[in-house]
């Protein structure tokens, strides 16, 4: 059965929430936005950047717990992951804070909007942090983390999420800077108010709109 609530907020695609103006440079993009945000340069490689190694998982083990300011918590299984919510496809670009964007990325997963929903967050949630299993942390506006395009990925191009890559399950945020998006998720904390993550307590941007070459604290 699939699990299904109602939205706290409205859903929009990308652009981010502050973007209603953004710079960059190239072809344009679905949303009408320059495809390359300031400061970026394009490739067709994928670096690998983490803190501490690759943790790994197998989807038997793996968990998603779902807490905080909600009414129903969860702790989702592999099972109820992929059986639970409704299977999407997308494809976006990815840009990374070191200035590298990885352009068309097909991915597969779920909606983060629909797994938040089904936990039945407060009406005085505004902010999730998001918990690796290597323990970093991000924190997100609700705002953004609902939008449509924001994904809990399994695939990428059509094959298993490398676990270099944050496999067996990331979250990707095509409107911010790749760092928003952790890796090897483990758990959602739903927040009333916002609270820092790792890079974030050292001098990266809080909001990461690429599109403003937005990637360090002023």
């Amino acid at each position: 059965m699939k699990l299904r609530a109602r939205l706290p907020h409205d859903v929009e695609a990308t652009p981010s929430i502050a973007d209603d103006r953004p710079m960059g440079s190239g072809t344009t993009n679905r949303h009408g936005m320059p495809r390359l945000p300031p400061g970026q340069y394009e490739t067709t490689k994928w670096p690998v950047l983490n803190i501490s190694g690759h943790p790994s998982v197998t989807t038997e083990r793996w968990r998603l717990h779902v807490v905080g300011t909600v009414s129903s918590p969860l702790a989702l299984t592999w099972s109820h992951y992929i059986d639970g919510f409704e299977q999407v496809e997308d494809t976006s670009d990815f840009h990374c804070v070191t200035k590298w964007s990885r352009m068309d990325t097909h991915w597969g997963g779920v909606r983060l909007g629909d797994v938040i929903a089904a936990a039945e967050p407060a009406d005085t949630a505004r902010f999730v942090l998001c918990h690796a299993l290597d323990g970093y942390t991000t924190n997100l506006p609700l705002a953004e983390a609902l939008k449509a395009d924001v994904l809990l990925v399994h695939t990428v191009n059509g094959q298993p999420l490398p676990v270099e890559h944050g496999g067996p399950c990331r979250i990707i945020t095509p409107q911010l800077c790749a760092w928003k998006g952790a890796k090897w998720i483990s758990k959602i904390e739903v927040l009333e108010r916002d609270h820092a993550g790792f890079w974030e307590r050292r001098g990266y941007s809080n909001t990461a709109y690429p599109w403003r070459n937005d990637r360090y604290s002023r």
